[in-house]
């Protein structure tokens, strides 16, 4: 049995809102690239295009972000109504309804859709689960444009997130989701929702008759309010490691996984790391990935993944002691990421620019000896 988990960062639309704060987090190093490129003499066509590239980043040239779009049913995706003055045809309580409406989502790059399914088909695991997708249409047609219809059973469910992203399940041939059950109203003593998303169960059944349960999460990140996101992930890991020990009462098969948004070592996530006998797979002396290129080769970072793989841990799969055990490799695809300046990597070739990214997360997957 192959099991993955994947933040794909929805699949054919996004939240302006998430754009805009992917921006603004790396706005500084674009400027930076862009001076360096204008007071050059010489330009070569590869620099005329980054140049592009980048000038679209930064706003120069917005139309893909202009808030006045139709959506094509075709996997959901959005286009752009061209050539037409927003104001002209804007629709308000004194004009007739012509059919044009403001979104709040904007479309994803046809390229980074095809990159985010080359990741998946690097794995390719019978079990996936996908964080961050905006609904169950897109998974459908995510499955049948893009991988093929590998999967056969589709699950999603919707979760607390304001913008909409649900976690979806899919496995191939054989594997069954038995049973699901979704904390979404699981409540602090303040009454507020614990999970930002959700912590989703689901009893998932082998082709040999094997039950595997797994937890799946996903933990918001918010720098502009570190100290409540901060108190809320330490509460989320405590409930997370409640369900866990209640589940655990018999060595059970349990895989634990999802988006954490801190590093191993850090005390949010301590209740997780240390107060179970979770494992993290990246610590599995089998864990594949590519290392960085050059003098990164030989870095260790500290809170990420291991030595050579410099980027900060924010994805996991946990196993437990039992299902450890019978790990039979495991590893991280890293090729859809966008390196800024440095460590590098290896990237999927189709990868030019930063909006062909898949996500911003890597995939982690791991071999288990049953099924």
């Amino acid at each position: 049995m192959k099991i993955a988990t994947y933040n794909i960062q929805n699949i054919f639309y996004r939240d302006r809102a998430l754009i805009k704060k992917y921006r603004t987090e790396n706005h500084e190093l674009w400027v930076e690239e862009f001076e360096a490129l204008m007071v050059k003499g010489m330009r070569t066509s590869k620099e005329y295009n980054r140049m592009r590239a980048l000038s679209q980043l930064l706003g120069f040239e917005d139309s893909q972000n202009s808030p006045y779009l139709t959506m094509m049913h075709k996997m959901g995706q959005l286009f752009l109504k061209k050539n037409v003055e927003a104001k002209a045809y804007k629709a308000t309580h004194l004009t007739d309804w012509n059919g044009w409406v403001k979104l709040n989502s904007n479309p994803i790059n046809d390229i980074a859709i095809e990159n985010k399914a080359k990741v998946i088909k690097e794995a390719f695991p019978d079990v996936l689960i996908l964080l961050e997708v905006e609904d169950r249409v897109s998974l459908l047609e995510f499955n049948k444009y893009f991988l093929s219809n590998a999967y056969t059973h589709i699950l999603y469910l919707e979760t607390n997130d304001v913008y909409g992203r649900g976690i979806g399940v899919l496995t191939k041939e054989g594997y069954k989701v038995k049973s699901m059950k979704s904390h979404v109203n699981d409540f602090d003593k303040n009454g507020n929702p614990i999970f930002d998303m959700d912590l989703q169960e689901y009893k998932i059944s082998t082709p040999n008759g094997t039950l595997v349960t797994v937890l799946s999460t996903c933990f918001l990140d918010d720098s502009e309010n570190p100290k409540q996101v901060n108190s809320k992930i330490e509460i989320q890991s405590k409930r997370i490691a409640e369900v866990y020990k209640a589940l655990n009462n018999k060595n059970d098969l349990i895989a634990v996984m999802g988006t954490f948004n801190a590093p191993s070592y850090s005390k949010l996530l301590s209740p997780i790391v240390e107060e179970t006998d979770l494992k993290d797979v990246s610590k599995h002396n089998t864990f594949e990935v590519d290392l960085d290129k050059g003098k990164d080769s030989k870095y260790f970072r500290l809170g990420a993944y291991k030595m050579g793989v410099n980027i900060k841990q924010r994805d996991y799969l946990m196993l437990s002691k039992t299902l450890y055990k019978i790990v039979k490799s495991c590893g991280l695809i890293r090729k859809g990421i966008w390196y800024k300046k440095q460590p590098q990597w290896e990237m999927l070739k189709s990868i030019k620019n930063e909006t062909h990214i898949a996500s911003e997360h890597p995939l982690v997957w791991s071999q288990l000896k049953i099924g």
